[in-house]
């Protein structure tokens, strides 16, 4: 295919602002899920006794992570609707709203009475505040992935798109190093007081710091190419969801598959691994934290290691060899935290964390991949969302009920080993297109939907 010169001036004016696009993209996303996942640690550690006191532990936890779960079932939505605009109006715009609108209702958190002083409607306002989180990060991930995919180069793709991916386990990173040095440096008074608010307040000045990274980043060529062919055929999809759903449904699926096993082992692992070393195994929450902090740490590096990886061998070997680990990890996971020791938990937190990289590193160019560039935003987020709610939602929950049930950890480790043999099979049965231009995507699923509407011709005839 040639290029006019034009084309040729603006990929190389993308190339060399990829740099600023992956900061703008990696320190977006780690303001976000910093305040999407300071929830899922406070609602560990601090909601229980706040939000739920007149519960006995194990039953606060339990409604704790209820609330947490809610912020899932609100992402699918914020999926579809910044999926919606983001693939008409472009991903910054999307991207720059959805950073606001995650910021406000953290803070919120940081200012909200407690049960003590208002009764039932503390915890009504900790749901409403946390659907409006959950609704803001379902727009978050497509748009931040998407944008560095698109202005990377393809042979390179899944190493830049890990970058944003990274910026996940960096938000886990600094919401449990926050509350880790508030939690050691307050008394236990102080902290379930007023300490922990520090850390939701703290969004407010890191949402300041994303705006003023993110603003001067601009949609990628391929987006605003892709963007003036379906102006020429004519007006784009009105419900664009409706038409990745009836078009692409081996898509959905693969990122589907791709998302369960990797979702909920995440969350086994950072979310409900600090109920468990606590309430069972009696360790402190700074150790607890401490193991968290030190997993999420090891995570950020390894992520953008498998992307490299990925873009070598293949999405589909990485993928599916994290997945088979995490299989057999599961079954070392909580003997090691049974232990009680410092040290081997974690190496627990540390292990579990480096294979869920290896899924999570190529996840994003793997998925991106499944869709054309007309319809990305909304069938990535679709595929990458819709997962959460019977994934990533519903982990801390089940596994807090099959412990109270049986009183043993093995039946989480069949939950999270099953869950990953379901990736193991996304992985392995889908369609790898390591290193395959976006045009060249697109041009492939165009020749595919002309294909298809001659058969239909056919068959009418």
């Amino acid at each position: 295919m040639s290029s006019s010169p034009g084309s040729v001036t603006e990929t190389t004016a993308a190339r060399s602002s990829l740099p600023r696009v992956v900061a703008a993209s990696l320190v977006g996303t780690v303001v976000e899920w910093y305040d999407f996942f300071l929830y899922g640690t406070a609602a560990a550690l601090v909601f229980p006794r706040v939000f739920f006191p007149e519960s006995d532990p194990l039953i606060g936890t339990l409604l704790s992570f209820a609330t947490y779960a809610l912020g899932f079932v609100a992402r699918p939505l914020g999926g579809l609707v910044f999926g919606h605009y983001g693939d008409r109006l472009g991903r910054k715009k999307l991207l720059m709203f959805s950073l606001v609108l995650m910021g406000v209702a953290t803070f919120a958190i940081g200012l909200l009475p407690t049960y003590g002083q208002v009764g039932i409607a503390a915890p009504l306002l900790l749901v409403f505040l946390r659907l409006v989180q959950g609704f803001a990060v379902g727009g978050e991930w497509g748009g931040a992935v998407l944008l560095v995919a698109e202005y990377g180069t393809p042979r390179r793709r899944a190493f830049w798109a890990s970058w944003p991916q990274a910026g996940v386990p960096a938000g886990n990173l600094v919401a449990a190093a926050v509350l880790a040095v508030l939690s050691a440096t307050l008394s236990d008074d102080a902290f379930f007081s007023w300490g922990w608010r520090v850390a939701f307040l703290l969004s407010g000045v890191l949402v300041v710091l994303g705006w003023w990274i993110r603003q001067s980043v601009e949609d990628s060529p391929v987006f605003r190419e892709a963007r003036q062919r379906t102006a020429e055929r004519g007006a784009p999809p009105k419900l664009p969801a409706a038409e990745v759903v009836r078009t692409f449904p081996r898509g959905l699926l693969t990122g589907a598959g791709l998302r369960f096993g990797e979702n909920i082992a995440f969350y086994v692992i950072t979310a409900f691994s600090l109920t468990y070393v606590v309430e069972t195994g009696g360790l402190s929450r700074t150790t607890a934290l401490n193991a968290v902090l030190v997993g999420a740490a090891v995570e950020v590096c390894a992520i953008p290691l498998f992307g490299v990886l990925a873009d070598r061998v293949g999405r589909r070997v990485v993928t599916a060899v994290g997945a088979a680990g995490m299989v057999a990890w599961a079954f070392a996971f909580f003997p090691l935290l049974d232990t009680g020791s410092t040290g081997l938990v974690i190496v627990a937190v540390v292990v579990g964390l480096v294979l869920h990289g290896a899924m999570y590193g190529p996840q994003a160019a793997f998925i991106a991949e499944c869709f054309p560039t007309r319809l990305r935003y909304t069938g990535s987020s679709i595929a990458y969302q819709l997962t959460s709610i019977v994934a990533g939602s519903l982990a801390p929950i089940i596994a807090v009920a099959l412990l109270d049930r049986t009183d043993s950890s093995l039946p989480i480790s069949v939950y999270v080993a099953a869950s990953c043999v379901v990736t193991v099979v996304a992985a392995l049965t889908a369609h790898d297109r390591t290193g395959v231009p976006f045009e060249e995507i697109d041009a492939r699923f165009a020749a595919e939907a002309e294909a298809r509407e001659l058969a239909r011709a056919g068959a009418r005839r």
